[in-house]
């Protein structure tokens, strides 16, 4: 088994429940293919008391049928009957457990969400296992695990149930940032520069999954046309398994995600409620869900007007499905090798370095030198009524700082220092009196810069008031 890169937090977690004198029970959660089960193998050393795979799209029976299998596997008893229910399931799973000599009995059972199917009551059998026999006991160590978070929050972190207050220990897995990407590469034999490395980051983003797909022979261009474009290339389904695993009616959130990829500055709900004719509730829980799942971000508009907030598309792969996959029709084998140097790529980058910046909000912080200080990150755009004059603009990051000090964030994507010539600055200049009169501020109102090779010395620099570089975004936050 490979290594495990990072996850400092997570295993100091496992590590507090295995060694507890009590019974544990742990959710872990977060996006599909971010580690979840690696973590959990890895940990355990593949090594458990039970361990039990829901399989996806299967009905009750068959996923019954299948603990059947896993329970005669671990305890060696043939004899045990056809399972018609998951009381009696989890009757025989105790009945197991409780013969198990182990001292510490670490039960795990990976894409439970699957596991729920329609009408089974596995979610009220399970609080009754959990209520009536395992917290009765000190010696279990359960973890469940899903990609479906929106399930695991539901119907385990928020039960009021049997399972209410039940949760120990809850683990949320997130993708990898920068520095742990280019842990693992290094680790593995890539020799590819920061610089490779957030353009590597722009289509895939922080999924140790993709990462472990990479061959150290090709370069990152010859790697996105093996896995993406080349027939049968391991990711050229990737994203249909990818909503259609996660999510019932998949085409809702398919239509969201395809909406907030015409538009990198984000759409408000009413706005996309406008698009797509989604409203009220339903809509609500499909933006939580894609949310929970790391699919959008949302900002709220400075100021905290709440229904102004903001719902970007921050997948970096389904970014670069839409843009580049989805309807492309050249059945060439080698597209990104014969694309990449094009300028409608050159402005994609710039455009998707800004999404980057926003996955690393506390390295940017750490940078300023305000990890320490409470902040706000928020977004704030400017819509002309009919009768204003004034053009329509918007800032993607602002921080706004306890000690009345804001931080307008300016991210550029460049392979050299970047140069501010004048009428960037006469831009810059407007943008900045105007957010200043439009929320009636008057004075700590900066300008930052963060871009890969900082900015070059010339007549407009002074402007900037702190510049944060690649290897700022690189920093280690353990």
């Amino acid at each position: 088994m490979e290594n495990l890169i990072g996850r400092n937090k997570e295993w100091r977690e496992l590590t507090d429940a295995l060694n507890s004198k009590r019974s544990e029970f742990v959710i872990l959660y977060g996006r599909r293919r971010v580690g979840k089960t690696f973590l959990v193998r890895s940990f355990c050393n593949d090594t458990y008391s039970f361990h039990f795979v829901g399989a996806h799209g299967r009905n009750a029976k068959s996923q019954l049928a299948n603990f059947r299998e896993t329970l005669i596997q671990y305890s060696g008893n043939k004899d045990i009957p056809g399972l018609q229910d998951w009381h009696e399931a989890f009757r025989q799973l105790a009945n197991y457990l409780a013969q198990c000599k182990e001292e510490r009995k670490i039960v795990f059972f990976d894409e439970m969400p699957w596991i729920d199917t329609q009408k089974s009551d596995f979610v009220g059998e399970l609080e009754y296992f959990w209520s009536n026999w395992v917290q009765n006991r000190d010696d279990i160590v359960f973890i469940a695990c899903g990609s479906a978070t929106a399930w695991m929050k539901d119907k385990l972190e928020d039960n009021q149930g049997g399972l209410h207050n039940r949760i120990t220990h809850r683990i949320y897995l997130r993708p990898f940032y920068l520095n742990e990407c280019k842990a693992y590469l290094n680790e593995n034999g890539f020799e590819w520069d920061d610089y490779q490395i957030m353009q590597y980051y722009m289509i895939f983003g922080g999924v140790p999954y993709y990462l472990s797909l990479l061959r150290p022979q090709f370069s990152l261009i010859e790697n996105v046309d093996s896995l993406i474009f080349r027939r049968g290339g391991a990711l050229s389904d990737e994203f249909k398994e990818l909503y259609n695993a996660l999510f019932k009616r998949a085409d809702k959130y398919i239509q969201i995600v395809q909406l907030l990829a015409t538009k990198r500055e984000g759409f408000t709900k009413t706005e996309i409620s406008s698009a797509t004719g989604y409203s009220g509730g339903g809509l609500t829980k499909i933006l939580e869900n894609l949310e929970r799942c790391d699919f959008i971000l949302s900002y709220a508009q400075y100021g905290n007007k709440t229904k102004q907030t903001l719902y970007r598309l921050c997948d970096f792969y389904t970014l670069f499905y839409f843009r580049y996959v989805k309807d492309n029709n050249s059945k060439d084998e080698q597209y990104w090798q014969h694309h990449f140097q094009s300028r409608g790529v050159e402005s994609w980058e710039g455009f998707t370095f800004e999404e980057v910046c926003l996955r690393h909000l506390p390295h940017i912080k750490r940078a300023l030198g305000i990890s320490g200080i409470a902040t706000e990150a928020s977004s704030w755009r400017f819509v002309p009524t009919k009768d204003d004059c004034r053009k329509g603009t918007q800032i993607d990051l602002v921080i706004s700082r306890v000690d009345k000090m804001i931080h307008l964030c300016e991210m550029k994507f460049a392979s050299y220092p970047y140069t501010i010539s004048k009428e960037y600055a006469d831009r810059l200049i407007e943008r900045k009196q105007l957010f200043m009169e439009e929320n009636k501020i008057n004075r700590g109102t900066v300008f930052t810069f963060i871009t890969p090779y900082g900015i070059k010395e010339g007549a407009h620099a002074s402007m900037v008031h702190s510049s944060i570089i690649a290897k700022d975004l690189f920093a280690d936050m353990e």
